[in-house]
């Protein structure tokens, strides 16, 4: 018996293996993670020696020349022994430098490093995803431009309603992803950094080794704040910046999340019409036992993921709910789970969503013939206001398109047929006034209303801003799907 491979023996994440990008896998990996840590000590010690503490070039030298070099399985068996991941990854930190072991840590507790590399994580995470958001935009931006002035059918109550255009109806969806990038835009610009507080917030160990020189603590604050990138800290926290800050990020990524379910739906039903389809490769399989299917995979992939990436809001806020007093460890395993959840679902679905509108295929034909169906009925009203401005009598007319259009139904629904409502306009002697005018009354461009213009509208005050604020940063490159 062969034995199995042991990669594929143990459970591994299908976010990480088949949707999100390598990009923002790394962002939570452990690597990024406990290199991190380590960076966060440095930046520590650095603030530290600036202001006064005897620590020398020489330890943060030693240090720096081990920031990646990261020994896992030592610090496996060290949390094994310790129970206590941070001082785990301390002690193996402190064996490989040991000129630097006595500084190490030196007046911090496990949140400045643990949450203040969540924070840096978090940072890394919106401004990774925010190109790819406006990305999508872009794109959707273009096709509603492009398809501006295309009639199609409207739906309310998913029933035939009045007529829109497809580039409209594409503006829809723009808008509610602008909202999105507006909420994780001003996450990422409200973000700011834990810095030093100590184990319960109030700095007392800082202050001691300070010999009770506040002003000293306060600069601390700002330096480690700085040397990490970010320009505030929290004026106040317990032990743990407040779970307030995921909560926040989670909900306008759960938010996304809804934004894109609903697109892709909609997206789906075009395609069970015919009239709008997303990418179909060459190659590619819809059905192994229907060869010619022609199944909206991404969609349903967005919508799949849209959906847990929406579950996840209760999740982060029942975190924030159970925190008591200064803070309570039964967030730290829920939370590994949740925010690395949220930002890899999100980057998944932007990355399948920009694929699907770099390629989205449009089929006029079937939309002209499906409006075939259903404007005649629609057009009964602008019928009855032609032959009165011809001289007809609206009650005559009203009766007269009533009956007709009982008779129309009957074919449609009884028959099966298609909807010849205007054929017997035209073939009754009563229209015959405004019979050379029938073509423009019925030309479905008349029933769209503003929605041309809407779209330029939206597009050049809406959409334009958002777009030039990221410059070259717009993430527009297409990119290869998993199953």
């Amino acid at each position: 018996m062969s034995e199995f491979n042991p990669e594929f023996c143990g459970y591994r994440s299908p976010l990480s293996t088949r949707y999100a990008s390598k990009e923002m896998q790394y962002l939570f990996s452990e690597q990024n993670k406990f290199s991190t840590w380590r960076k966060l000590w440095i930046i520590l010690a650095k603030a530290q020696k600036e202001l006064g503490l005897e620590i020398s070039d020489a330890q943060i030298a030693e240090m720096e020349a081990h920031i990646e070099d990261i020994d896992f399985p030592a610090a496996a068996e060290e949390e094994k022994l310790t129970r206590h991941d941070v001082m785990a990854h301390v002690h193996v930190f402190a064996k490989q430098c040991p000129l630097a072991a006595p500084i190490i840590h030196l007046g911090a507790t496990s949140c400045y490093v643990g949450d203040n590399t969540d924070l840096l994580v978090l940072k890394g995470g919106l401004d990774s995803l925010l190109p790819k958001l406006v990305g999508v935009i872009k794109r959707l931006s273009e096709f509603a431009v492009e398809y501006r002035d295309l009639p199609t059918l409207g739906f309310t109550h998913l029933q035939p309603a009045q007529l829109t255009t497809v580039g409209k109806r594409c503006t829809l969806w723009v808008q509610d992803l602008l909202m999105d990038e507006r909420a994780l835009r001003n996450c990422r610009d409200n973000l700011r950094f834990r810095g030093v507080k100590g184990t319960t917030g109030t700095q007392a160990s800082f202050l001691q080794l300070f010999a009770g020189d506040g002003d000293k603590v306060r600069q601390l604050d700002q330096k480690v704040t700085n040397l990490a990138g970010f320009e505030k800290y929290y004026a106040v926290t317990g032990q743990t910046y407040t779970r307030k800050v995921d909560l926040e990020i989670v909900s306008a990524l759960s938010s996304l999340g809804a934004t894109v379910h609903k697109m892709c739906s909609d997206l789906r039903l075009l395609a069970s019409r015919k009239e709008v389809e997303e990418p179909f490769e060459k190659t590619q399989i819809g059905s192994s036992a229907m060869a010619y299917k022609r199944n909206p995979m991404r969609s349903e992939r967005c919508c799949a993921l849209a959906r847990h990436l929406i579950t996840l809001h209760a999740s982060a806020a029942n975190t924030l709910a159970v925190q008591w007093l200064e803070r309570t460890l039964d967030d730290s395993a829920n939370r590994r789970l949740t925010l690395s959840e949220a930002f890899l679902s999100a980057d998944a679905c932007l990355l399948t969503l920009l694929n699907i509108s770099q390629g989205l295929v449009v089929y006029p034909k079937v939309i002209e013939r499906n409006i075939a169906q259903e404007l005649p009925f629609m057009s009964t009203e602008n019928v009855i206001m032609a032959m009165v401005q011809a001289g007809g009598d609206r009650q005559i007319c009203h009766e007269k398109i009533r009956v007709l259009s009982h008779e129309a139904g009957a074919q449609v629904k009884q028959h099966g047929k298609d909807n010849d409502l205007v054929e017997r306009i035209r073939a009754d002697a009563y229209f015959a006034p405004i019979l050379g005018d029938l073509d423009k009354i019925l030309d479905p461009k008349t029933f769209t209303g503003r929605a041309a213009d809407q779209v330029l509208e939206f597009v050049r005050e809406e959409v334009d801003p958002v777009v030039a604020r990221y410059g070259s940063n717009v993430e527009t490159k297409s990119i290869g799907l998993a199953i």
